[in-house]
């Protein structure tokens, strides 16, 4: 029997199985997920849009919005501010009156996703809108953070969507001349032109193409 007392093989055998700090430390580092992992795996697809007649299609707007986790309305209508022009949203595709820029589409879209869906805390797309009291409030779903969102008011645009519409007739007065020496009517972000139309004048147009927020008419 060693000195000290008796010997016993199995407790020695017990000890040496319990496992260090440093191998309990790195099991955890191995659970952990890292938020900036879900931000790198985020790939919004690119917008596919074309010139379709006197309008613009956004082809794969579905797509994004269900991408973006977010309502089709809530991002149409976003897109329609900022586009100042009408439209709207047909068999999961986007259509705006007037010739818009592929690059410039995507653009607005690039916007809402900072604005509407990127977590500024942690970069992370796992976010949500919700409302506290009258404040709409982006909420991190990864690290919890919080921040509140614009609220977008219609623009002028949008609360004439029923009066500028291609084909519709109404009377304007003639306020400036262009270079062109068109008539010129100036309604917020609209610019209308009125062939041989003279300062002071009030006539009755039809209003045959809208390219966002340029109306081209022909008198009635």
């Amino acid at each position: 029997m060693p000195l000290g007392g008796p010997f016993y093989p199995e407790a020695t055998k017990i000890v040496s199985m319990s496992p260090s700090y440093e191998e309990l430390l790195k099991k955890a580092y191995e659970n952990i997920t890292e938020i900036g992992d879900e931000t790198k795996r985020f790939t919004v697809p690119e917008g596919r849009v074309f010139i379709e007649g006197k309008t613009t299609v956004l082809e794969n707007f579905a797509e994004i919005a269900d991408t973006l986790n977010r309502d089709p309305d809530h991002l149409m209508k976003y897109l329609l501010g900022e586009l100042g022009t009408a439209g709207k949203i047909e068999s999961g595709r986007a259509i705006f009156n007037g010739k818009f820029e592929k690059t410039y589409v995507n653009s607005i879209v690039k916007n809402y996703i900072a604005e509407y869906v990127i977590c500024s805390e942690c970069e992370s797309p796992d976010t949500h809108i919700v409302k506290d009291g009258r404040i709409a409030v982006l909420r991190c779903d990864a690290c919890g953070g919080h921040r509140p969102v614009k609220k977008r008011k219609a623009s002028r645009g949008e609360e004439k969507t029923a009066k500028y519409t291609e084909g519709a007739e109404i009377e304007v007065e003639i306020q400036s001349i262009s270079k062109r020496g068109d008539g010129v009517v100036k309604d917020g972000p609209y610019t209308m032109y009125v062939a041989g139309g003279k300062p002071g004048q009030k006539v009755k147009v039809r209003i045959s193409r809208i390219a966002g927020s340029i109306i081209f008419t022909e008198r009635v």
